[in-house]
């Protein structure tokens, strides 16, 4: 990942509303959740959701597409393995007990949501 991509997304993610919605997003799973939806769960007003959604697909985190009148937006799992991948590559230094409790986080976030990542 080029560092511009990473700061982008990050950038995205550096904001309240923006991170509740993505993270919302990455627990729906690949079905995704219809605007209304998130806006109802999130108690974000439609245009700033709006907003907050096209910051997000700006930066490749998200993706939409639509159904019937309902516009369903999915958590970009791509771009995010990408962006973690990116922020712990260099980690360690040779040293893989410092990175080895992330890898268990991830795996006990899959395993609760009965996923395999």
């Amino acid at each position: 990942m080029e560092l511009i991509v990473a700061v982008t997304a990050l950038s995205a993610l550096a904001h309240e509303a923006r991170l509740e919605i993505f993270r919302l997003l990455v627990r729906a799973g690949t079905a995704g959740l219809a605007a209304g939806e998130i806006a109802r769960i999130t108690g974000v007003l439609p245009n700033t959701l709006s907003s907050n959604l096209n910051i997000l697909n700006g930066a490749g985190l998200v993706s939409s597409r639509r159904e019937g009148r309902s516009i369903i937006y999915t958590a970009a799992y791509d771009q995010m393995q990408e962006l973690l991948a990116f922020l712990v590559e260099d980690c360690c230094a040779g040293n893989p007990q410092i990175c080895a409790p992330l890898a268990a986080v991830a795996s006990r976030a899959c395993d609760a949501e009965g996923r395999t990542c």
